[in-house]
């Protein structure tokens, strides 16, 4: 793969990131040929806030779902790679559609986390937060649904389920970073997620170049300066090095 010279010169890198950046690290992604949804339609109910608010067994299903997470996962190559191009000083902003905290675990700083984490959990009525280690002790105490200790609320993970608004702070900062970068790296993204997706256009309308690191097509593919269907955790050590 031979890396642009567009991008070698890049020093204002917009990177967004999505689920596939992190399969190999053992989390799977949602759309992929493999992917979570894929294989079970009925699992994007757990993620969406109307079922979960209504249906107490989609609850339980949900804090299943969480304490069966592969606790153990780490950082890959890409997340590494992510961490080596901050430090050249070339990171505009790392923005990111995954929940899972392994940029942070990498090493990365300043992460815009568009979904929020599965790092804690949010009380649906007076917002108090709190660690989800602690929610998912009291799962594994036995309670299927631990509610709200403040208020009695219904809790969730602290992610944006589908029918729940994003961050405003969060969405306006990766929107002037889209706006203020010279290339959009979007990497295991399926760009199918609105407003995430929109970035890719923020960007290529302010006249960046646009990569896009993905195992399938997306939506975007027409506005991309450079394709790569190459594994995330050996093609993006090559794009982002220092060392040419």
């Amino acid at each position: 793969m031979d890396v642009p010279d567009w991008l070698v010169a890049a020093r204002r890198i917009c990177v967004l990131t999505g689920a596939g950046i992190s399969t190999d690290s053992g989390i799977p992604d949602y759309r992929g040929p493999n992917g979570v949804w894929t294989r079970d339609p009925d699992a994007e109910k757990l993620v969406t806030l109307s079922y979960y608010v209504r249906d107490p067994e989609i609850r339980r299903k949900a804090w299943l779902m969480r304490r069966d997470t592969d606790p153990d996962a780490r950082p890959n190559p890409g997340h590494a790679a992510v961490v080596d191009l901050q430090r050249q000083g070339r990171l505009r902003a790392l923005l990111t559609q995954n929940v899972d905290g392994l940029h942070q675990a990498a090493g990365s700083t300043g992460v815009l986390e568009l979904h929020g984490t599965v790092r804690e959990v949010e009380c649906l009525s007076c917002g108090a937060r709190s660690p989800m280690t602690e929610a998912l002790a009291r799962v594994d105490a036995g309670d299927p649904d631990p509610g709200c200790l403040d208020c009695g609320g219904v809790l969730k993970s602290a992610t944006i389920s589908f029918g729940q608004a994003l961050d405003p702070d969060v969405l306006d900062a990766a929107a002037q970073a889209a706006a203020d970068c010279d290339v959009l790296l979007a990497v295991g993204t399926s760009l199918a997620v609105h407003p995430a997706a929109g970035l890719v256009e923020v960007a290529a309308a302010r006249g960046a170049r646009v990569a896009i690191v993905n195992a399938e097509p997306t939506p975007y593919d027409g506005l991309a300066d450079l394709l790569v269907r190459e594994p995330i955790s050996t093609a993006l050590p090559r794009l982002l090095s220092a060392e040419r």
